[in-house]
């Protein structure tokens, strides 16, 4: 099954209203008084990271891409649960996971542990709680608004290439670091908000869809780290900067770059006035 038919096949069970129709990065649970942000993403060896990725930098990768997704709810982190699927590295593995829970002040909740022949794969399901209501949505764009973006975009796929250097590329792809400070300024200014790891054309075809309303970018505005290599940059993916809309009056508490305007009354996404299609490469797809 395709991955969008599969989707699909879920937005159909996915009906307590928590799950925002399964459009966001993350569901939005109402307990006790309290306002929680719950997400889970994967890593497969091979896939997300290298096959020969040190297990540190991957369990850092793994509690890192989840906490940016807290960012984009302008979420604190309350704690995370993981899965790790046992085999060379287990020790530099929890050694990773040290560090990035020290860093970001999240505790390890629990998780789970497997093991299995075949590529490894790793779990992680992150918990906030929100700092302001309602908590932004990707379906919360209006027409008029700007888009934003809060930093270059490319780095991590430059770091490919770059490994092991330490470089602002490198570390931006092995050591993503997740916006939470960036992400509890901005959410009371934001329409719509969430981070890019699918590349910035095809996750702005996605809040465009998910809001209903085009989304019309400019390139000269879009801040990249090769211009040389602007297409690569705009889709290649595991950038993790929020992207987000706000009034153009808006008063930004964080540097941001205004990359092009919300539009119309039906989902479309456009580059510098030609309209793209949301089949044709946008960004990283399973």
């Amino acid at each position: 099954m395709a991955e969008l038919d599969f989707f699909d096949a879920l937005k159909a069970i996915a009906n307590n209203p928590a799950a925002r129709g399964l459009e966001d990065d993350a569901a939005v649970v109402e307990i006790g008084g309290e306002t929680l942000v719950l997400t889970h993403d994967t890593l497969v060896q091979g896939v997300h990271v290298r096959e020969d990725e040190d297990p540190a930098d991957i369990a850092w990768k793994l509690v890192a891409v989840n906490l940016s997704d807290l960012a984009a709810k302008g979420a604190e982190p309350v704690g995370v649960l993981v899965s790790h699927m046992l085999g060379t590295g287990d020790d530099r593995f929890v050694a990773g996971l040290r560090e990035v829970l020290d860093e970001y002040s999240t505790p390890l909740l629990g998780g789970d542990t497997v093991r299995a022949d075949g590529r490894r794969v790793w779990g992680c399901t992150a918990i906030g709680r929100a700092t302001h209501t309602p908590v932004p949505d990707r379906r919360g764009a209006r027409s008029g608004e700007a888009i934003y973006v809060t930093g270059a975009l490319g780095r991590a796929m430059l770091g490919i290439s770059d490994r092991d250097s330490g470089s602002v590329n490198d570390l931006a792809y092995r050591r993503p670091r997740p916006l939470l400070t960036v992400g509890h300024k901005l959410v009371p200014h934001v329409g719509a908000m969430m981070d890019v790891s699918d590349g910035l054309l095809l996750d702005c075809w996605r809040m465009a869809r998910a809001s209903g309303l085009g989304f019309a970018l400019e390139s000269g505005a879009i801040p990249v780290a090769d211009r040389d290599r602007f297409d690569e940059c705009i889709r290649w993916g595991d950038d993790y900067q929020l992207l987000f809309t706000a009034p153009v009056s808006a008063e930004l508490p964080v540097p941001a770059a205004r990359i092009g305007m919300v539009e119309g009354a039906q989902p479309f996404l456009s580059l510098d006035g030609r309209i793209l299609d949301p089949e044709d490469g946008l960004g990283y797809r399973h």
